[in-house]
């Protein structure tokens, strides 16, 4: 074998690129052993051989070029099997070598360390240790590999001549200084170790890693349950079949730390003994890298939002199940297409221009945006855009995160509705019309139009609740929202503005009389009969008109005006609508004051009594008195019950007030009879106190504080509200009876009842309405008054019952009803109203 250098050999590193030109690194598997070749290029009796598929040699060392004498340059592009041929003993070498090829690119494993002969021209044979590996890239054989080791030496055994091999110089250099732990194992225990393995192992020195088995520092068993000794001999046994395998394993430290390596163990044989080296590698930063690795991907994978990746140039590279969920769109559909292209429409052309300009200037982008799934429909959502940037600051990817937020959507818009809308009617509420009302009220000035506001509240709809109870109130109310609605455009708006009222905008109507002709139409719907549940009803509303400009330009006052002209529809009998004027304002002014006043009236013990005498139509002698109520205001003088009791009934302070009137009606008719005169008193019953539940108790209280007899008490309720009052007032009256109070029935009359219908009510006295008098002193007169009130008398007289007739001003009328049989009279012409402690004295 010639010394001479006959070519130079490939630089370190160059093996694989010498193998294919185009190919990429090495796997990871033998990194080492790349270094190691690489480091014992130099190295004498150490040849390194390349070889293709095709069976041509690729990598040819130095060290090759030494051992069998041929250069680079013949052996490098030439087959293996014509390179051999020119060896001694070529047709075993040959063979051989061709076989060992042939198996390491069909398993892809590595072969056992072979020991042969290799004659030399003229020389002492040499002997050569021989191992054959793949070279594996991407799950492909990409060359196999033959390291040639000269073992030659003095009469060594195998198993010595191998450690020779490893103490070679410069392997022993590389051994020393490598990064990975390096054990060689014979009979499972550690024949030498490397000082990377002692650092690895945290031992004190290398004593206390040599002679113990690699399994001792195991824990009992590995994370998945095995036994580590017995899945030790299982690797050990697979590493001796195939010549090496790789794998990772828990291993733990002399100070008890566990830690993870990635394993390489190959096995050598060496004149029948059995020897394996194991390289192995701290992975545990890989492993924990790898553990929140898979733990990120199970996130990204059962995400319920998208998640998208895009490269620099915007297009989709990867996406999780969730998108297509959400979109309907395969990976295929959106790989290396833009992604707004796909899934994500603006609304305008330039609107992602701008998200891609705020991405670019600020890293990142997120608002709502209209996504459309691959049916075509569109869907509201959510969308973070963020940039990914290298270790040099440059782009690499997009990261797009989108949420489906149409449940969101809906919740929030279900919110705002409840926000917005009455939830008894479904109409808009206050918060909405006044929203409206203002958007109205700016197009009416824009455009120089006209526009309407109607109030209504309907009639008497507290005694529906009170006395068919609120369940048949709350029907009422929605079926009225529904009539209203129908009755007008669907540009206008229909409002509750709380309890029974109603707000509507009329928007750009034509004039006045298009609004009254609404205003009717509404009167009329709400009129009709309506059949809820067991009961048939019917009621009515008044409706107060408020026009802009005329009327008013501001939110408030227009809603202001029409109010008070509902109020003045009120005053006007209800069922009807009334316009705004000046005048009506001034009287709800005043309203408002008497209102103010009447609540502190009480305690500033500003009503006085007064009382109108009753007299015997026969002997002339008062019989009795009715107490009247009148309001000593501090501004305005003295003011009769017309100017104030309405007001009190609307603001509830008619029962308190009642209530002080009983008191002290009964504290007077008491000094009465203390004086002398056992006269009887009457008062008048307000409908509130009547439907209150303690009235009762508040006729037993003042009658009990003033020490009066039931019986001189007489308490008067109007005609019409015995009409209206129904079984639940008749309760109330015939309780009253039963106390030993008198019952009247006050201008009667006027109600148009039936006289036989006050069987059922347990009355003793009626009181004739004032306006069936004053025609029976006028001979022209007709016959129907005199009729009437003859025919009332009668009556009543058949009934049993006690009849006082009211506002008796002449001599004439007194005749007449003493003609007619009638009891009892009161007015003008016995006496004015007068206080209580001058009564008597008046009429000695």
């Amino acid at each position: 074998m010639s010394d001479r250098i006959v070519g130079a050999a490939p630089s370190p590193g160059r093996l694989l690129a010498a193998a294919e030109p185009q190919a990429g690194p090495a796997a990871k598997a033998l990194d080492l052993l790349s270094i190691i070749v690489a480091a014992v290029e130099q190295a004498p009796g150490l040849a390194v051989r390349g070889i293709d598929r095709d069976g041509i040699v690729r990598y040819w060392s130095l060290g090759a070029a030494r051992l069998y004498g041929v250069a680079a340059e013949l052996a490098l592009g030439q087959p293996w099997a014509r390179v051999a041929a020119s060896l001694p003993d070529a047709a075993s070498l040959a063979e051989e070598g061709t076989d060992e090829l042939a198996a390491v690119w069909e398993s892809g494993k590595a072969r056992s360390t072979r020991l042969w002969k290799l004659d030399a021209d003229g020389a002492a044979p040499r002997c050569i240790c021989s191992t054959v590996f793949p070279v594996i890239e991407s799950g492909r054989v990409r060359q196999v590999v033959c390291i040639d080791v000269d073992i030659t030496a003095s009469g060594q055994d195998g198993a010595a001549q191998g450690a020779l091999l490893l103490m070679g110089d410069n392997f022993r250099q590389l051994y020393d200084k490598s990064a990975d732990a390096i054990v060689l194992l014979r009979d499972e225990y550690i024949a030498e170790a490397n000082p990377a393995a002692i650092a690895l192992f945290q031992c004190e020195d290398r004593p206390r890693l040599l002679g113990r088995r690699l399994s001792d520092f195991s824990p009992l068993r590995q994370p998945d349950g095995a036994l580590s000794s017995l899945r030790g001999t299982q690797l050990a046994a697979q590493a001796h079949a195939d010549g090496n395998c790789r794998y990772d394993w828990r291993y733990q430290t002399c100070a008890g730390q566990l830690f993870w390596g990635e394993v390489l163990l190959t096995s050598v044989t060496l004149d029948h003994t059995y020897l394996f080296y194991a390289v192995i590698r701290d992975i545990s930063s890989r492993k924990l890298a790898e553990r929140d690795l898979y733990l990120s991907m199970q996130v990204i994978e059962h995400a319920s939002v998208a998640i998208v990746v895009m490269d620099p140039q915007q297009r989709v590279v990867s996406m999780n199940p969730a998108y297509s969920e959400i979109s309907g769109y395969s990976l295929d559909d959106m790989l290396g297409k833009p992604f707004v292209q796909h899934g994500v429409e603006p609304d305008t052309p330039a609107f992602f221009e701008h998200v891609w300009d705020e991405v670019e200037a600020n890293g990142y982008w997120q608002g709502d945006i209209s996504g459309q799934r691959k049916a075509g429909a569109r869907y509201p959502a959510w969308l973070s855009l963020t940039a990914i940037r290298d270790s040099q600051g440059q782009l690499s990817n997009y990261l797009a995160i989108l949420s489906d937020i149409s449940e969101r959507k809906k919740n929030e818009e279900h919110t705002r509705h409840l926000a917005e809308h009455d939830f008894l009617t479904d109409l808009p509420n206050r918060v909405l019309l006044l929203d409206r009302l203002s958007l109205s009220l700016a197009a009416a000035r824009r455009k120089l139009s006209m526009l309407a506001i109607l109030y209504l509240d309907l009639d008497h709809f507290k005694h529906i609740n009170d006395s068919m109870g609120h369940h048949v109130g709350d029907l009422l109310l929605k079926e009225v929202a529904r009539r209203l609605v129908r009755c007008v455009r669907g540009v206008d708006t229909v409002s509750r503005h709380g309890g029974d009222e109603f707000v509507i905008i009329l928007a750009e109507v034509g004039g006045i009389d298009q609004v009254a002709h609404v205003a009717s139409s509404l009167l009329h719907a709400v009129t009709q009969p309506y059949q809820l549940g067991e009961y048939e009803l019917q009621v009515s509303t008044s409706i107060g008109v408020a026009i802009f400009p005329s009327d008013g330009d501001s939110i408030e006052t227009l809603v202001h005006n029409a109010d008070i002209a509902m109020y003045h529809a009120k005053e006007s009998g209800r069922n009807n609508f009334q316009f705004f004027n000046a005048e009506m304002n001034a009287q709800i002014v005043e309203r408002a004051s008497l209102e103010q006043g009447l609540r502190a009236a009480l305690g500033r013990d500003e009503f006085v009594l007064e009382f109108q005498p009753a007299l015997d139509v026969a002997s002339g002698q008062i019989v009795g008195a009715e107490a009247l109520l009148r309001w000593r205001h501090p501004q305005l003088g003295v003011l009769p019950p017309e100017r104030f009791i309405a007001v009190a009934e609307e603001c509830g302070l008619m029962v308190s007030i009642g209530n002080w009137v009983l008191q002290q009606a009964c504290r007077r008719a008491r000094a009465w009879h203390d004086a002398g005169q056992a006269w009887r008193v009457a008062v008048n019953l307000s409908p509130a106190q009547c439907l209150h539940n303690n009235l009762l108790l508040s006729v037993q209280e003042a009658l009990a504080v003033s020490g009066l007899p039931a019986a001189c008490l007489e308490l008067e309720v109007t005609e019409s509200l015995l009409m209206k009052g129904g079984a639940r007032l008749a309760g109330v009256l015939a309780q009253l009876r039963a106390l030993g109070a008198r019952l009247a029935i006050d201008d009667f009359g006027t109600g148009y009842s039936r006289l036989a219908n006050l069987r059922h009510y347990p009355v003793d006295k009626l009181k004739i309405d004032p306006s069936f008098l004053p025609a029976v002193a006028d001979d022209a007169a007709g016959e129907s008054d005199t009729m009437l009130a003859a025919t009332i008398i009668a009556m009543a007289r058949e009934l049993q019952l006690t009849v006082i007739a009211e506002g008796v001003e002449t001599a004439q009328q007194l005749a007449y009803l003493r003609g007619q049989g009638c009891q009892q009279y009161q007015g003008r012409y016995a006496s004015a109203q007068v206080a209580g402690s001058v009564l008597a004295k008046l009429l000695h």
